[in-house]
């Protein structure tokens, strides 16, 4: 994808603060990052979601954040440690092309992930489970 702004960066059309690279990954710092150490991890092939992402380049990406965090937990010592990852606008994803968030976290840093812990029944557990495993079989 030509005009995707991360794209552009791991081709080295848009700057950024690189922390680290290999093969298939790319880590930066976050431009508009939450707390000092916030970095992105991406992936270099465009892809735009976790649902795009082949299970190889899936790996890589987990071993490069990883890496990122036990760099952030030395060099920051934060109190707490986020790793987040989000999929279409709907579940929070603001640019189209897979990457991870590696954010540091202190308290009262204003940072939050809310949602209502609905609690559903066992039963419902159990069928919720079924329709995951009967997902995998495919």
């Amino acid at each position: 994808m030509t005009d995707c702004v991360f794209c552009k960066i791991v081709r080295g059309e848009l700057p950024s603060a690189k922390v680290h690279e290999d093969a298939h990954t790319l880590a930066i710092m976050e431009a508009g990052h939450v707390n000092p150490g916030h970095a992105l991890v991406l992936v270099k092939p465009h892809h735009a979601t976790m649902m795009d992402l082949p299970e190889e380049l899936a790996a890589a990406a987990f071993r490069t954040a990883n890496r990122i965090a036990k760099a952030v937990e030395r060099a920051y010592a934060p109190a707490g440690l986020t790793i987040l990852q989000a999929n279409r606008p709907a579940g929070w994803q603001t640019v189209a092309h897979f990457h991870l968030h590696v954010l540091p976290r202190h308290e009262n840093d204003g940072a939050s992930i809310v949602w209502p812990a609905k609690r559903p029944a066992a039963e419902v557990l159990q069928q919720n489970a079924e329709r995951l495993r009967a997902a995998l079989a495919v």
